[in-house]
């Protein structure tokens, strides 16, 4: 089994270590220092500025204040006007994001072998911690320090507290679900690291474009399996849902079966297609062919877009005669210039596809009409579409 990095810092005169995690791929700091309620936030907003993360010993809460201080910080920062080109305001609105989440993931917090966090007033934290990180004895792994000295701070695992707050933040929204119309109100529980659908307009087309048949369908990269379910709960009786994802399988599973359609429902692990033809396939790929920095924006971020062309090219192969592929799709990327119109038209002749019909839905997201956003002029212009795709004669 490969274990988390360790990492080491000096602390009571002592050198001590701990296993680093991180969901989001940062990677581990070469620099800590400790930093506890006498830490000042311009101090500590300097620190992290130059790479070095401090390990907080103080209050929890306090902490958590610390957080806030240090991005009040970052942005208050002189930004300039978003350029008039709006493919670099994206990659300057990215980089800028990439530089906050840096910075305030300098921020860290210690688990115990438990995965309990060993601060004054801290949440208990155990349950978040396992469904998003694994059991404990897996995440910990054997004491990252022979010498013992690491046992006499109570740390295991360094994570930042941005991050710990991220799967503090998932797990209520696996507890309580989001609310699908398109489900009679019914919810859908995401897990950790799978997209949400809370960006519901998507699955209301899938509800109601018109079904080719009932017999069989194929939802390529399920996440959630709302998709999946909301076939189900329309009469198909047989849906075969898929995913490379171990989580996004995990958490189809568990949201089919709540929902009572798991009869209807078979998840099953591939990279896009599994095996044979269906009268429906239905894809919902990431929507923005950008580099993601975490787990779950490999959801809305696919460089070179990977999957939507893999998608296409390999549709006609597994539609049955007179089948129907349902591509649903942002046009942000076009908006932003990531992706012209024409090459998606283009794969759709290079795959051997012609265009049945296509339903368009506009977006609902508070951002679209958010004016102070950056990337507004794109927001405010998105369309996001279904795609009725056939074999071309």
């Amino acid at each position: 089994m490969n274990h988390p990095p360790v990492v080491e810092w000096t602390e009571d005169d002592q050198v001590r270590t701990a296993r680093w995690r991180s969901e989001n791929g940062a990677r581990p700091p070469r620099r800590i220092v400790v930093a506890d309620d006498r830490t000042r936030a311009d101090e500590a907003y300097r620190l992290a500025c130059e790479g070095t993360a401090l390990l907080w010993r103080g209050d929890f809460h306090n902490a958590r204040q610390l957080l806030t201080a240090l991005a009040r910080r970052v942005d208050r920062r002189p930004r300039k006007a978003p350029p008039a080109d709006v493919t670099q305001a994206f990659h300057l609105h990215r980089a800028a994001q990439n530089q906050r989440a840096r910075v305030l993931g300098m921020l860290l917090v210690p688990l115990d072998a438990e995965l309990a966090v060993p601060l004054h007033r801290a949440p208990d934290v155990r349950e978040a911690c396992a469904r998003a990180f694994g059991p404990p004895q897996e995440v910990a792994g054997p004491p990252a320090d022979t010498t013992g000295t690491t046992g006499t701070t109570g740390t295991a695992v360094l994570v930042s507290l941005r991050e710990l707050l991220g799967v503090i933040g998932a797990n209520e929204w696996r507890r309580k679900g989001v609310e699908i119309p398109a489900l009679g109100g019914d919810r859908i529980h995401p897990h950790y690291g799978v997209f949400s659908p809370a960006r519901g307009e998507y699955v209301d087309l899938v509800a109601e474009a018109p079904l080719p048949g009932r017999e069989l369908a194929f939802d390529i990269g399920t996440g959630t399996g709302v998709l999946a379910s909301v076939l189900a709960r329309r009469g198909v009786r047989r849906v075969i849902a898929t995913d490379q994802d171990p989580r996004a399988l995990a958490c189809a599973r568990e949201n089919t079966a709540r929902l009572g359609v798991a009869d209807h429902v078979e998840v099953v692990e591939a990279d896009l297609f599994p095996a044979g033809r269906a009268p429906l396939v239905v894809c919902n790929p990431p929507w923005v062919p950008a580099k993601p920095t975490s787990p779950v924006e490999h959801a809305v971020y696919d460089p070179g877009n990977r999957m939507l062309h893999g998608f296409l090219g390999g549709l006609t192969g597994h539609l049955t005669p007179g089948g129907e592929g349902w591509l649903i799709l942002s046009d942000l990327a076009e908006h932003l210039g990531l992706r012209p119109h024409a090459e998606l038209l283009d794969a759709f002749a290079e795959g051997g596809l012609t265009v049945l019909d296509r339903l368009d839905i506009a977006p609902r997201h508070p951002r679209a009409q958010d004016a102070a956003d950056p990337l507004h002029v794109a927001r405010a212009a998105e369309v996001t579409s279904l795609w009725r795709l056939g074999a071309a004669d």
